[in-house]
C-alpha cells in the first residue's frame, strides 16, 4: 500500500542520495533525520516504511510529504522483501530506525553495505531476537551495569550482529528505571543517528 505526496513538497531536496527509513512505531528517531537532512542538497529521505499501518511514523511521512510504503509480512519474507519497489524509486541507502521485522536476506543481497540499524543498548550485550525498547532497558538495570548507550551498526542477516559502526554511551544510575535510562539513551539516539548516517554517506557515496 502507497501513499504519495502532495505536489506542493518544498521541504525535500529534488536530487541527492535516496534513502528510505523502516520505522514500526511514533517514529521520533525519523523526524530526527527528517529534519537533519531537511535542506540538505546531497541525502535525500525519498521514501518511510512501516509495516504497521497504525505506525505514528506514517503520519510524520505525511506531514512532511514523503512518500510511504506499507509492507505486508508474506511479501516481505517469502516474496522479494520488496526489492523491486525499492529500486524502482532508486532507493540506495535502508535507514532501520525502530523496525521490528528482520531483514530478509533478499534486502542485504540487494543493499550489501547500505543498510544500517540503530541499537538502544552497547551491542554486543543485550541485542537478539525480542531485545528492543524497554526489554532492553530492564535487561540492562536487571544485570546491574553501570552504563548504556547506543549501537550504530551495519545490518546482516541475524539480529543485531553486523559490524559496528559508532557507539555513544551513558550512565545507569541507581535510580534509573526502564523509562528514564530509555529517555538517556534516546537522547543519545537523537543527537547521533543523523551525524552517522551522513557521514557514513559522504564518505562512501558523495
Amino acid at each position: 500500500m502507497e501513499k504519495e505526496p502532495s505536489s506542493s513538497n518544498t521541504n525535500r531536496p529534488p536530487d541527492g542520495v535516496p534513502i528510505a527509513i523502516f520505522a514500526s512505531g511514533a517514529g521520533s528517531n525519523a523526524q530526527q533525520i527528517i529534519n537533519y537532512f531537511k535542506n540538505d542538497p546531497t541525502i535525500s529521505i525519498a521514501l518511510i516504511v512501516s509495516n504497521k499501518p497504525e505506525a505514528g511514523v506514517l503520519k510524520i511521512a505525511g506531514e512532511e510529504a514523503i512518500p510511504s510504503l506499507i509492507i505486508e509480512k508474506e511479501a516481505f519474507f517469502r516474496g522479494d522483501g520488496y526489492v523491486k519497489e525499492l529500486q524502482n524509486r532508486n532507493i540506495e541507502w535502508i535507514i532501520l530506525a525502530g523496525f521490528l521485522w528482520k531483514i530478509p536476506l533478499s534486502l542485504i543481497k540487494a543493499f550489501p553495505g547500505k543498510i544500517i540499524n540503530i541499537h538502544p543498548a552497547l551491542l554486543p550485550k543485550y541485542g537478539g531476537k525480542g531485545m528492543y525498547g524497554h526489554f532492553v532497558h530492564e535487561a540492562v538495570i536487571a544485570a546491574g551495569e553501570k552504563e548504556s548507550g547506543i549501537t550504530i551498526h551495519f545490518v546482516d542477516e541475524q539480529y543485531d550482529h553486523g559490524q559496528s559502526i559508532f557507539q555513544s554511551t551513558c550512565s545507569v544510575d541507581q535510580e534509573d528505571t526502564a523509562e528514564s535510562l530509555a529517555k538517556k539513551v534516546q537522547t543519545l539516539e537523537h543527537r547521533h543517528y543523523p551525524e552517522v548516517i551522513e557521514k557514513l554517506i559522504k564518505k562512501t557515496q558523495i
